[in-house]
């Protein structure tokens, strides 16, 4: 049966053309839901790129609302929304969706959170960015303490919030979250194809056909874990000291200038996007992703999409989506050792590699975006009739926490 057509807000603090895994999540599932007849609104901080005359207030158009925001410490680009709830609450007032999908749980979120509330709109939530695992990394304990306890009173208050991996789920219910559920993540892999292999962009890296780009995308920051890259390089180039081997990093962040003077024969691309990225993943032959704090890691899709083989650790995306010696390799989480040790094996034999590759690719091939998008438009669909059922239960449904 046909889902009927709903108006579905989508709330985030950082939205597409940003690059991230969340900005490029929610451009799928916002695009997919609209291919599938929905109306979907935008509620964001305003970005660089904006037109002074696009909407900020509400008056304009019906689709996109444009907020306020401060930096993100640390995080150069994204920001927090700011936006009263009793804004939000005017707006919805008027032009009421049916449901909410609120991805980042900032004072924008928590604002939209409180006027959906305060009018008995339904509310999903998304747990894209494990932020008081990422403070562990800086050694802020006490302080991600503080941040889990926030956000389990914040998911508390939502009819299901959605996580992109098993792992993820198991790691939120023994922290005491409720109500969690897995949203599996999709690659297009007409954009990510191993076609894309482009001979002039290796040869700007200074490899030719028979040698190895060990390629890296991400962001450059701590909790990436990218001290294990130099690590298994130095262990690829001692294992197959007649290779000619090249690290490529495809990214940017506050690691950059610190990483280019620790590995001066690496190659710094920078941030790419689209057919550029899609280009620069192709043209690598091996993939290590040695970060243990992903809730997803959509880049091991997209390696995989692009024909690479790739050396993980068994959480996230890749326990998911790779099966070890078949279509990746894959280390327990920790196990530098064993991450260094797989990166060597996939060197071992041209034909591992090449087996390798070719399963990553059929693998990738069939995990594309529509049906991680209709899952998700059941999720909605679920909360928005729940909450309808509710309406009549005021004591299964309290408006706590919300302001007079």
């Amino acid at each position: 049966m046909k889902t009927p057509p709903l108006h579905i807000t989508l709330v985030s603090e950082t939205f597409a053309p940003e690059i991230n895994g969340v900005a490029h999540t929610l451009a799928h599932l916002g695009e997919g839901l609209r291919q599938r007849g929905h109306r979907v609104e935008i509620v964001r901080p305003r970005q660089a790129g904006d037109a002074p005359n696009q909407e900020a207030s509400g008056q304009g158009r019906s689709d996109l609302l444009l907020v306020g925001g401060w930096p993100l410490p640390g995080y150069p680009g994204l920001q927090w929304g700011q936006v009263s709830m009793h804004k939000l609450w005017r707006r919805w007032r008027r032009q009421r969706p049916d449901v909410l999908y609120i991805a980042t749980q900032g004072p924008l979120g928590l604002n939209a959170l409180r006027a959906a509330r305060r009018l008995g709109i339904a509310v999903v939530s998304g747990f894209h960015t494990n932020f008081p695992q990422y403070m562990g990394q800086y050694g802020l304990g006490l302080l991600a303490r503080a941040l889990t306890c926030y956000l389990r009173g914040f998911h508390r208050r939502t009819a299901v919030t959605l996580v992109p991996s098993v792992s993820q789920r198991l790691d939120l219910q023994r922290r005491g979250f409720e109500r969690v559920d897995v949203l599996g993540r999709g690659v297009d892999a007409s954009l990510f194809n191993p076609a894309r292999r482009s001979s002039l962009l290796r040869e700007r890296w200074g490899l030719g056909p028979q040698d190895i780009a060990v390629l890296q995308v991400g962001r450059l920051a701590a909790e990436k874990n990218l001290g294990l890259l130099g690590a298994s390089m130095a262990a690829l180039q001692r294992t197959y000291p007649h290779r000619r081997l090249r690290l490529v990093l495809v990214g940017e962040g506050p690691q950059r200038e610190a990483l280019a003077q620790r590995w001066p024969d690496a190659m710094f691309c920078g941030a790419q996007r689209g057919q550029a990225l899609a280009e620069h993943y192709a043209s690598g032959d091996l993939f290590l992703f040695p970060s243990l704090t992903e809730t997803f890691g959509n880049v091991v899709l997209e390696a995989m999409a692009s024909g690479l083989a790739v050396v993980a650790f068994d959480e996230a995306a890749a326990a998911q989506h790779i099966q070890h010696g078949h279509s990746g390799a894959l280390a327990m989480p920790g196990d530098s050792d064993g991450f260094v040790e797989a990166a060597c094996w996939m060197l071992e034999e041209e034909e591992i590699l090449r087996r390798v590759r070719l399963n990553a690719r059929h693998h990738a091939l069939q995990q594309g975006w529509p049906t991680v998008v209709e899952q998700f438009e059941g999720h909605l669909l679920r909360a928005h009739l729940t909450c309808g059922v509710r309406k009549s239960l005021p004591e299964a449904y309290p408006m706590v926490d919300e302001p007079r």
